[in-house]
């Protein structure tokens, strides 16, 4: 009988957590989902010019790479992930709140690299809980992270809706409002019982980095989604001077998130080995990248975006599989921290020279970021025969 009463009390737990996760997923998600397209199209409208705007926007790939993986190290250490997720979102929301009331180039600079020091974590940190509460619960990874896909889409809809309708200088107060939001769903998030630990805990950090199949991963993940950068940074830009409403941007943009929330819902039922879907994710992004430069009209465009779904969608759920099978569960948080660093090293380098080179050569730009692509599905591929072993797949609990 005590063993049946628990049977709902469990199951109610997991729906919590599932609940709990989705809704910051959402949250942070949306925050995003204005950032990515609009926050190039902000500083562009209150001034800045091309160069600056690849500098500022290589910051959050420089934090990835520097102060990230310490701070998810911390955390871990701590046992405090949860903790670091709401402190995380709340610096957030001041630092872009302090962000709308500057003008100048250098002072922007400034409080976006504060703002990105705290801001970055909340991505490897919220995988790190997710991931854990995959092996705690059970669950599957994709359909977890397809509701923040979908207030991906939402944001970027609501805020292409909102540049036809108010000064693209009030932009940042968009992106704040739903920090905000982020921070309270960020309190609603449950806690999460410790996974097991082994005695090598210690040794976590030099264990993973003596590991060459996860160097192997994070690496090529690096390489493909490092190739989205000249898309994110330009494209809402670039379909502006070609005449494209702010509407339209964001629902190019949503084709493409949509694209992603498929393959994510569909991601339990692939048979194939994650560093197969990895490869094929790269090399989607190379013909989406080849297409893209060459200045196609909006129904190749439209087109075009649904290769979001493979080129990243396909990408990540590859790389989050390889990762739970190839880093156990007490030192999740540290893997997603050198990952981060990893795509944050490449990222930065890729921002500030996208910069430079679209200012040369515009469009062309998407022909570097194919061969970053195609870089990174030979990788992996190179690869794959090492990743069907899983040396730590009894620790990490898939």
């Amino acid at each position: 009988m005590a063993g049946e009463s628990q049977i709902p009390t469990q199951a109610a737990v997991n729906r919590r957590f599932a609940v709990s996760l989705a809704l910051f997923y959402s949250a942070f998600f949306a925050v995003l989902g204005t950032h990515m397209p609009f926050f190039p199209v902000w500083l562009k409208a209150i001034g800045i010019d091309a160069a600056w705007i690849g500098l500022i926007n290589a910051l959050p790939a420089i934090t990835r790479f520097t102060t990230l993986p310490q701070v998810a190290a911390f955390a871990e250490k701590r046992h405090a992930i949860r903790a670091g997720i709401m402190v995380s979102v709340l610096a957030t929301a001041i630092g872009f709140a302090a962000l709308g009331l500057q003008q100048r180039p250098l002072a922007l600079f400034l409080i976006y690299a504060l703002t990105c020091t705290m801001w970055t974590p909340t991505m490897p940190l919220t995988d790190a809980y997710a991931l854990r509460g995959v092996a705690r619960y059970g669950l599957d990874y994709g359909p977890l992270r397809l509701w923040g896909s979908a207030a991906f889409a939402a944001g970027s809809l609501a805020c292409g809706y909102l540049v036809d309708h108010i000064a693209a200088r009030d932009l940042i107060w968009v992106i704040v409002a739903w920090a905000v939001i982020a921070v309270a769903a960020g309190l609603q998030l449950q806690p999460l019982d410790d996974v097991r630990r082994r005695t090598t805990e210690t040794h976590a950090g030099k264990t993973l980095l003596h590991d060459a199949a996860f160097w192997a991963v994070i690496a090529s993940a690096a390489l493909i989604q490092s190739s989205h950068i000249a898309f994110y940074t330009f494209s809402a830009i670039t379909w502006q001077l070609h005449g494209l409403a702010g509407l339209t941007i964001a629902a190019l943009w949503t084709l493409g998130v949509i694209a992603e929330i498929v393959v994510f819902a569909l991601s339990p039922r692939f048979s194939l080995h994650p560093s197969t879907l990895m490869a094929i994710g790269g090399l989607s992004a190379v013909v989406r990248w080849i297409v893209t430069a060459s200045e196609p009209s909006l129904a190749w465009l439209a087109i075009v975006q649904l290769g979001h779904g493979l080129s990243f969608g396909m990408t990540m759920v590859g790389t989050m599989n390889l990762l739970v099978q190839r880093v156990p569960s007490h030192q999740i948080a540290r893997g997603q921290g050198y990952y981060a660093a990893c795509n944050g090293l490449l990222g930065a380098a890729t921002s500030i020279a996208s910069g430079a080179i679209y200012a040369r050569i515009g469009e062309g730009l998407y022909y570097v970021m194919a061969a970053m692509a195609a870089a990174g599905a030979v990788l992996i591929w190179s690869a794959r025969h090492r990743l069907k072993a899983h040396p730590h797949s009894e620790e990490s609990g898939g």
